[in-house]
Order: structure tokens, then C-alpha cells, then sequence
């Protein structure tokens, strides 16, 4: 349930809809995969709705009446309008990492930066992780805990035109695919789409690739 919570706190939205006595947890992604898995966590039957507009990508919705999951929510400190004021919640350590897991899969990328050599061949240099949010005080003090836990060198928040980023690089990004991926199995929960994008970058670059690194790509 951590990754849930992270992902709702990235791409959820609360709805209490008093006209019709319900309240509802919404879950939207133009990543289908993204919502099935939700789905699937959750263990809900509700129907996904799909919707294709004229302009960008199609949109998938999971829509959850339920009123102790919502309230349970609300204890936990996910509300309605919370983009620009979501703080840290309360998790435990041992699932801290599937928090931020499921955050990243919702408001986070990994990209890498391609350049060419002289023969024409792909170089990759750069693998870069960012987590976006509306909320300022959010990204400072989850940049705070992974520095803590992790040693690692970024210490800033950025702020864009519409919201706020911790950007990290090369080094950082290695520290941190072992932390949000070291659980990872068969029986864990992860956008395997970005999953891919690391596991090229160390395909490309076989000595970032430490024994715990390794342990990862034999339990996936």
C-alpha cells in the first residue's frame, strides 16, 4: 500500500462528492499499465474510464467509491486541492522506498543524454532522475530524507514555471535506482517502462553496475 500512497500523492486526486453522498479516490494516467496495476493493488472492480481528446495523448481514470478509503486518506494527510501544499507523510522504513517508488512513478522521470561518438555510435553520458510537485515543501524535505539516507550530493529544490524539481545526477541517480529497487520482485510493484530506461543505461555502462545492482536485475 506505500507505492499507492506515493502514487496518489503524485497523480491522485481526492473527490467528495456531497450531491451524490459519496467520496471517491480518482487515479488518472495516460499510462494504462499504470492504472491496471492500481487497480489490481487495490483490489477494485470499478470500471476504468478512457478518453481520447482532439489534442495529446488518451487519458485513463479509475474512479473509487469508498468512503473508509478516502477517510483514511484524509488521517494519513492526502486532501482535496493538495498539489501546492502536500507535506511527507508518516511511513515506516521498511516501506519508505515504496513510497517514494510509487511517487516516482507518478510525478517522477529518468532520462538519459545521448550523444554521438565519431564513428557514429550511441554514447550514453548522462543518467538523470527528477521529482516534480507543486509543492515546495514536499520536494525539500523528501531532497532532506535522501540525502540523510543515502549520502547523496543534491541538496536543492528548483523551482520551474508551474512547479518545483529535485534533479539529480549520474551518481546520485545510481544511489537512488538501488534504493527504490532493491525490494523489487515478482511480487512488487514498479512502471516497467522506466524500469527499462535504467536497465539500458547499465547495459551501456557495465562498471556503474555494483553487486546490489546486480541482485536487482536477477529478482526482475
Amino acid at each position: 500500500m506505500a507505492y499507492v500512497l506515493g502514487y496518489l500523492y503524485a497523480d491522485g486526486s481526492m473527490e467528495d462528492a456531497s450531491y451524490l453522498r459519496g467520496k471517491y479516490v480518482r487515479v488518472s494516467s495516460t499510462d494504462k499499465e499504470t492504472i491496471l496495476m492500481i487497480k489490481k493493488i487495490l483490489d477494485s472492480e470499478h470500471t476504468i474510464v478512457e478518453s481520447s481528446p482532439s489534442r495529446g495523448k488518451k487519458q485513463y481514470l479509475l474512479r473509487i467509491g469508498n468512503t473508509p478509503l478516502y477517510d483514511s486518506l484524509i488521517e494519513i494527510g492526502l486532501y482535496p486541492n493538495k498539489s501546492l501544499t502536500i507535506k511527507i507523510p508518516s511511513v515506516p522504513d521498511e516501506f519508505f522506498s515504496d513510497f517514494v517508488r510509487g511517487y516516482f512513478d507518478g510525478d517522477g522521470c529518468v532520462s538519459l543524454y545521448r550523444t554521438k561518438g565519431i564513428l557514429g555510435q550511441e554514447i550514453i553520458n548522462k543518467l538523470t532522475i527528477i521529482f516534480t510537485s507543486g509543492s515546495f515543501d514536499f520536494l525539500h524535505e523528501l531532497c532532506n530524507t535522501l540525502h540523510t539516507r543515502l549520502n547523496l550530493r543534491q541538496q536543492k529544490v528548483y523551482r520551474g514555471d508551474r512547479s518545483f524539481q529535485l534533479r539529480y545526477a549520474t551518481e546520485d541517480s545510481v544511489k537512488l535506482f538501488e534504493f527504490l529497487f532493491a525490494k523489487c520482485g515478482q511480487d512488487q510493484y514498479y512502471l516497467q517502462r522506466k524500469f527499462e530506461i535504467f536497465k539500458y543505461y547499465f547495459q551501456k555502462k557495465p562498471k556503474r553496475v555494483t553487486e546490489e545492482i546486480e541482485k536487482i536485475f536477477q529478482k526482475t
